[in-house]
Order: structure tokens, then sequence, then C-alpha cells
């Protein structure tokens, strides 16, 4: 039986030689992607069109044609491809959209001919160039997704957002719809080694010339009450709470920190192949990267995009199904055959019939899917490092301070209400490139609301202080200089074990005098680094400048704040994370509203986080609406306090 498909949805695939196949309703040019497990290009060898047709495990046609057979080996693709994706291009002369002509059909079927899952384009417009498919390794077994990506500028946008530069893909896009004649052609298998890519995440050394690959997509801010139903992509940053134009492109990825020919880590031991019909066992590490922690990093990112794709697939099978069902009842009752006797009520019952099995086996996808994720959850979780772990995870009890820093810190968890006990760790790379604002207002959130002020306050505070205690913990020991302005020493409470750690570059700054200090400080230091970083001589650099990095924590904003100590907190927001200060705030936007929309760019600047459930983030990919929830330390633990004590006893012994 074939698996229809809606766009997202996956199947697994129980063969490694399988036959796309494309029926299209004019002639179009089928071309072949070659990814890593992003699906970012390594350069333009990864891509096969009608100029440059052959890569390992398959051949491209070179004529355009309104049907193509494509025979593809996935054991015969490099190691280092984790994605196949198929593209259909409309051809010079054609159709000038493909909203312009009938909807395509495209299928995977095995070697016998029987076709195993397919997938309708519909829903395209202005697009000229579309990603219908891809067939991509998922923990060593491959499945099919429906893609149907489409591109109104072309060709040459599609590759460009693959990884490609733009001069590239423009020369790639001309040569590929310029050699191009009429014609048709059945693909072929072709053997063949390895083709020449980069895994994501890998940098080779300074003097290869090899392409850098993409980041990853972080999680975006999105409006309160967003719609869930996922738009096409690609993605774009979503705009954050009663902005215009939404806050900056961020990436939270893999700094990429190493340049050395030193030699990747050993991989895991991979998992026992799976047997016919069974969901591979899922292996912690299993994602590319230098390192296991790096592995770990790139692999979370897969289950994030797993998850948000398989309910975007879900949410948009129910949605067709509803549609479909509210289409067949208008007809049933304008059709006068039914309104006398029982062949309307039998049509009505028919059509809700129909619309019960599609919701059905959109089900069963999604519960197989939700079945494979938890599976590899209940691995990865207890296999991350502290940086990346919840507080309650045992690795923080034999922590000890590192010699590197961290890819990324860990802020809390992600999760989907179809599956609320399936969290996901919501990472965010460091240095961190965006300031981060714990919101402790009562109208973010339901939750908030619900919430007594003073109850939300401390919470929103124990927050701050947790993230600040993972840093200097997950960083080596003199990284990190921590600063603390609390103008009214509301949140003295929840500073008390960074104070008593004595962890702190100072006592926190209490009143007027106390915050312009601190915050001048620090803005001497952005300036003349800055200005050293301009000129070429960071060791010219004054001795009293700290060329540590620097955490500033405001809480209770704009308590104690002029408007000179606004616009310096506000300079600090823009031009510190570039030369390593870095900004969390606790406040609640209402009370700075006196300012009007003089702040409004500082908002903006940072990423709103709040310390009670709240779906205000969004994935990159389908735009879900997530729910957040902080991690904090569990109630009577110590695993704050001696994660802290430790990093006080490795400063010491650093001096």
């Amino acid at each position: 039986m074939t698996a229809e498909l809606v766009r997202g949805q996956n199947h697994p695939l129980s063969r490694s030689r399988v036959e796309i196949r494309v029926s299209a309703g004019t002639p179009v040019l089928a071309l072949a992607q070659l990814g890593d497990d992003t699906g970012r290009l390594a350069g333009p060898g990864a891509v096969a069109h009608p100029g440059a047709r052959a890569l390992p495990g398959l051949e491209v046609p070179g004529a355009a044609s309104g049907q193509h057979r494509i025979a593809v080996d996935l054991d015969a693709v490099a190691p280092a491809v984790h994605r196949v994706g198929l593209v259909l291009v409309l051809p010079p002369g054609g159709p000038g959209h493909f909203g312009a002509v009938p909807a395509s059909y495209v299928s995977v079927a095995d070697p016998e001919g029987a076709e195993l899952a397919g997938y309708t384009l519909t829903g395209l417009e202005s697009e000229t160039a579309v990603v219908a498919l891809e067939l991509y390794r998922r923990q060593g077994a491959w499945k099919v997704r429906a893609v149907g990506q489409g591109y109104a500028a072309g060709l040459g946008a599609l590759l460009t957002d693959a990884g490609l530069p733009a001069p590239a893909a423009a020369e790639l896009a001309a040569a590929a719809l310029g050699t191009a004649p009429a014609g048709d052609i059945t693909l072929a298998v072709m053997p063949g080694g390895p083709a020449p890519t980069v895994p994501r995440g890998l940098r080779a050394p300074a003097t290869a010339q090899t392409p850098t690959p993409a980041p990853a997509p972080a999680p975006q801010d999105v409006p309160a009450a967003p719609t869930p139903t996922p738009p096409p992509m690609p993605p774009q940053p979503q705009a954050g709470p009663d902005t215009a134009g939404g806050p900056p492109t961020i990436s939270y990825a893999h700094p990429r920190r190493r340049t050395s020919t030193e030699p990747p880590e050993p991989a895991p031991r991979p998992a026992a192949p799976p047997r016919p019909g069974e969901q591979p066992r899922p292996v912690a590490g299993d994602a590319s990267g230098w390192s296991m922690e790096e592995r770990l990093y790139n692999q979370v990112w897969g289950m994030f995009e797993d998850l948000a794709r398989s309910v975007a697939a879900y949410r948009g099978a129910v949605e067709f199904a509803d549609s479909r069902m509210d289409r067949e009842l208008d007809e049933a009752l304008s059709d006068p055959r039914h309104r006398l006797g029982g062949s309307g009520n039998a049509a009505r019952d028919a059509a809700r019939g129909r619309r019960e099995e599609l919701v059905a086996r959109a089900q069963e996808v999604l519960d197989r899917d939700l079945v494979q994720l938890t599976s590899e959850s209940e691995v990865v979780e207890p296999a991350l490092p502290a940086a990346y772990a919840r507080w309650d995870n045992p690795v923080w009890q034999a922590h000890s301070v590192p010699a590197e820093a961290p890819l990324a810190l860990r802020l809390g968890d992600l999760h989907l209400p179809e599956r609320p006990d399936l969290r996901i760790p919501m990472l965010v790379r460091v240095p961190l490139e965006r300031g981060l604002w714990i919101d402790n207002g009562r109208t973010g959130s339901e939750a908030a609301m619900a919430m007594d002020t003073d109850r939300l306050r401390r919470a929103a505070m124990d927050m701050a202080v947790a993230h600040a205690a993972r840093m200097l913990a997950a960083h080596p020991a003199d990284r990190f200089a921590v600063h603390v302005i609390d103008a009214a020493g509301a949140g003295a409470a929840s500073l008390a074990p960074l104070v008593r750690a004595g962890v702190l570059a100072g006592a926190p700054a209490a009143g007027a005098a106390a915050v312009t200090e601190t915050l001048e400080r620090l803005t001497r230091r952005v300036d003349l680094v800055q200005m050293a970083v301009r000129a070429g001589a960071p060791e010219d650099l004054p001795p009293d400048v700290d060329t540590s990095d620097q955490l500033l924590i405001v809480h209770d904003f704009p308590h104690g704040f002029d408007d000179r100590a606004v616009t310096r907190l506000r300079y600090l927001a823009d031009e510190g994370p570039a030369v390593g200060v870095h900004l969390l705030m606790v406040a609640d936007r209402d009370e700075a509203s006196a300012y009007g929309p003089l702040l409004d760019p500082l908002w903006r600047s940072l990423m709103r986080l709040s310390p009670v459930p709240d779906n205000h983030l969004a994935d990159p990919w389908v735009h879900h609406a997530w729910i957040f929830e902080p991690d904090l330390p569990p109630q009577g633990s110590r695993v704050l306090n001696q994660a802290l004590e430790r990093v006080a006893a490795a400063r010491g012994r650093a001096r």
C-alpha cells in the first residue's frame, strides 16, 4: 500500500535501492542535490544537473520531460551525505511558474516497481524551482520526506538557500538551465566512491580551500498568539512581541573554533542495523562532529527538527482532512438528490468516515515518529555534558571546571502539545551573540497572570542566577567575570549563592551612583577593546582592562536608571556581545513603558525567556509555537551551590 504523504511527512525505506518517479503536467528538469545532516551543500560538486549528470549512486537526466524514473543506490552515496534531494525546475521557455500547470506527483518505489510513498506537490504558485522530496539518513536507516519547498526566484535562490555562495549558485543555475535539451531520459544507478564533502561542524585546516558548512538555525521569538499551521519554507526569523521588523537573524551553531589538523574523536559504536520493518535503535552522539560534545549538540538539533516536521505533517494532514470533509459536506447539502430519503445522511457519514480514516493514518505515523524520538531522547539525555544537561542530571555531581569553553549552554526545555513529556533541550551557542531577557511581568502568558507577583519576580531572578552559575561552571575558571546591578536590593535572596561563593566581580550595584559606575566601567571596556581590535593591537590595552568575558545581570530595570544610564545599557546590548560583554536582564517591559518607544530596540535585541511555561518561541523550519520551560535546580538540592564552590576553588588555584 502506498503511503500518501503531505508536506513535511516522512516514511521509512526498507530498501537501499529505490526508484524515484516524477509525473509532471509539463516538462521539467530533474536535478539531485546531496547534503549533509542539515541539508547544506558542500559545494557545486554536490549538485547533479544536466551539465554534470553523475554523482555517486545516481545519474540525473540531460533533458526536460513530463515523466522521469530515477534509480538511486543509497549504499553508493558518500558517508558524509545524509540527504538526497530531488529538485524540479521549469526549463527556460516553459510555463512561467508551477502554479500555472497541474500539480506534479512524485513517488518512491522499490526495485520491483511497488510504490512505497507518494506526494502531490500542491499549494505552489509563483515558484519556478522546488525541492520535491528528499531521502535522508537517520540513525543508520533511510527515510523519505515530502518537502515541497518552492522558490519563486528560481534555481539560484534554491541553491543559495542550500548553502552555496550566491555567485556559485548563479553560475551553477545558469549551467543547469543552459545545457538542457528537450526530450526524455531515465536515470540509472552509478557506482562510485564517496564524493568530496565536508561534514557539518567540521572545519578544515586554515590552508585548505574547503567550503564552510552553514550553522544550525536557532529558535526565534514569535508573537504571543502564533498560528501553528506550518507555512512554506525556507524559514525566516519571526517577529518578536509587538515588533515591526523582528529580531536580527542569529546563529547559535557550533562556532567552529578548531583550526588544527588534530583528528576527530572516535565516533560512537553504531548500533546493529535494524531488521526489515524495525525502527533503528538510537545511539547517543550519532551525528557528525569533531568531538562527542559537538556530535551530541548536532543530534539534539536533529531531534528538534524531526519533532517539528513530524508534528507539522500531522497537523497538515488533519487540516487537509477537515477541509476535505467540509467540502464534501457542502456538496452533499447542495445536491437536491440528498434532500429526500436517507442518502444525505449516508453522504455525510461517508465524508466523516473518510476524515476519520485520514486522521487515524496521520496519527499512526506521528505515534511511530514520537516513539522513535522518545527512545532517542532517553539515550541522549543521560549522555549530555554538564553544559547541556539538566540540573538534576548526575553529571553535575562529578563535574569539574573545564579547561575549554563549551559549544553551547542549555536554557531550558521545549515541547509541543502533541507530546508534552518529550522534551528537547534548548541550547544556545556561546559566546552569546544576543543578550537574554527574563520577563518577570505578569502580562506575558496565562501562567504568569495566574502567579503571584512576588513569586514570579523571585522565580525570574532565580532563573537568572541559575543561568549565570551554569555559565561560570561550564567555562574555564578565569573565562567569565559576572557583574550585578540590583538597584533596590530586591534580588538579594536569589543572588545569595553567587555572593556567598565569591564568584562575582564585585558586590551587587545598589543605588543610582553604583549603577552609573558599573555601566561606565563596562562601556569603557567595550570602547577600548573595539579600538584595540580595529587597530590590530589587542596587546596594547591598558593593564586595568579585564580581557575576560563579562556578564552583566540587571535586576528590576528600569529602577535606578536615568536617561544616561538607559543609553549606556542600550549601547552595551548592541555593541557588547562582539567584544565579550553580555547582557542578562530581568525586567518587566510594562514598568519601562514610561520611556515610550525609546526602549523598543533594546527589547527587540534580546531573546525573551519566561520563568514559567510559555509558548513564545518558534522553530526555524515550520514555525511551531513551542512551549518553553526553564531548567532550574531541584528544590532543596545543593547542586548549584556545589557548582559555584568548584568555580571558586578553581579560581583560587589559578591565582
